[in-house]
């Protein structure tokens, strides 16, 4: 049941002098099958967008004026496409910086030109591991129209962002950056309008005190928007194997990969979010096959209920109630 090769690597990580470890990780990691990501406009472009046609179907506002983003990854991107469809103010937090101000002017040229054009959304025949799905992958003439694009597009309004995308404009720059971000201080309470993350919450250890936080920043009435990756990760054979480790075990296939993953599954992930306070107006889980029997789960994990053992993904909004 067990990822040899990730067990031993990791486990190996807890060794002092174990200098030829990262080399060896990064080749480990190209092993892994790519599913694009935020070093790509048209990923950036096709995630943002079908956050907004789901928040459309569900009611919720599509004109969030200041929003927030766990995780950007690679780029701020997803954050890019949320100013150049009207945001006016984009937090992005981050535990490690890996956006950097090249590949982000990179990204937000070809989202600038996307929307222009007005692309139809990249769907699965492009992203075929990206969520949440869509009924249908045509522009959203009706929540971007002409006129709020107009304005979202204006010359002097995409110059101003590319400025505070190579630091000018530091003090006043619609771009909040964080790595490492932590304590709820770090945005005003009760001004975020939309928070959302991309497969970012499964990497998250103190699940209570995130969805407090987010609580705690967005206003009333707003909202969060969530796609979230159950899978194991590449820690074990089966995409579920993770739930069947001991503590010790997982102990030693993390290594000190402190934000591998938490194996929290989905019914937590929805009972922590009504805890601190927010109502799901969607819950939309996808479902794979378990060739994991239950009496193979480790302990921690043998009550799950077998929902949450055949559910790999999920796309939950919520709102501040």
């Amino acid at each position: 049941m067990f990822s040899t090769r990730r067990l031993l690597f990791n486990a190996l990580t807890f060794v002092p002098g174990a200098m030829l470890l990262p080399m060896v990780r990064s080749r480990l990691d190209k092993r892994a099958p790519e599913t694009g990501g935020t070093n790509q406009g048209r990923y950036c472009y096709s995630v943002w967008l079908r956050h907004l046609v789901h928040a459309h179907e569900n009611g919720l506002n599509v004109d969030p004026k200041i929003v927030a983003e766990l995780g950007p990854g690679d780029s701020v991107g997803i954050g890019l496409a949320a100013l150049l469809t009207g945001a006016e103010q984009y937090y992005a937090f981050d535990v490690v910086k890996y956006a950097n101000t090249g590949r982000n002017l990179t990204v937000f040229e070809e989202l600038v030109r996307l929307f222009q054009e007005r692309a139809d959304i990249p769907g699965p025949q492009e992203f075929p591991r990206v969520g949440p799905p869509l009924a249908n992958y045509a522009f959203p003439r009706e929540l971007l129209h002409s006129e709020r694009l107009a304005q979202a597009l204006q010359p002097e309004r995409v110059a101003r962002i590319r400025a505070c995308l190579s630091g000018e404009l530091s003090e006043q720059s619609m771009i909040q950056y964080r790595a490492p971000w932590n304590a709820r201080d770090t945005v005003v309470p009760e001004t975020v309008d939309m928070v959302f993350s991309q497969a970012v919450l499964e990497h998250v250890d103190d699940l209570p005190d995130v969805y407090r936080t987010l609580h705690s920043w967005i206003r009333p009435g707003g909202y969060m928007s969530h796609q979230i990756d159950f899978k194991c990760h590449g820690s074990a054979r089966e995409w579920n194997g993770h739930w069947t480790y001991s503590d010790l075990m997982w102990k030693l296939a993390r290594g000190k990969q402190v934000w591998l993953i938490n194996r929290a599954p989905h019914s937590v992930h929805v009972r922590l979010m009504r805890e601190a306070g927010f109502r799901i107006v969607e819950d939309a889980p996808v479902k794979a096959h378990s060739k994991i029997e239950r009496r193979q789960l480790a302990p921690q994990f043998r009550d799950v209920t077998d929902g949450d053992l055949t559910t790999c993904d999920a796309f939950i909004q919520a709102v501040k109630t």
